[in-house]
């Protein structure tokens, strides 16, 4: 079975501070990304937006669940798709990395195709997604840079 990988690199004059809590809290990304809404299926033991989060996002009608995987403020975030997509094994990490007096955002995605044959189409509308989130997430965390917090939800 073929590892289909993305790789999308932007960079914000925002903070990886800014940047990480506009990521790891859902409620916010109907903000900036695509998603319509973001809400908390489960909350992590030790932070609600944290390490075994499940968290839900709606855009249009299809709807995504995923799990937080790795929870590392302000430089690395990552989690596993539970459901939403016919994909296996999808694994996104963000890195957060300061450079140029602002961050380097680095989101890098693997999965394998459950339909043979389908995982470059799932590659190209993937990478175009991803790249649509990492210039929103870019954008709001040079907005929100020096606030202290993320502007309210919607």
């Amino acid at each position: 079975m073929k590892t289909h990988q993305i790789d999308v690199t932007r960079w914000s004059a925002g903070t990886p501070d800014a940047a990480f809590a506009a990521l790891a809290d859902e409620a916010y990304w109907p903000d900036w990304s695509p998603m319509d809404s973001g809400e908390l299926e489960q909350p992590g033991p030790d932070d609600p937006h944290g390490l075994g989060a499940i968290r839900c996002f709606r855009t249009g009608r299809s709807v995504s669940r995923e799990r937080v995987v790795a929870f590392a403020p302000p430089h690395h975030f990552a989690y596993e798709l539970l459901s939403g997509l016919p994909l296996r094994n999808y694994r996104a990490d963000v890195e957060l990395r300061p450079r140029d007096g602002g961050t380097e955002i680095h989101w890098h995605s693997t999965f394998h195709a459950k339909v043979p044959m389908t995982g470059w189409i799932y590659r190209l509308a993937l990478t175009r997604f991803i790249g649509q989130v990492a210039d929103g997430l870019a954008a709001h965390a040079a907005v929100t840079t020096g606030s202290g917090a993320p502007s309210a939800p919607r």
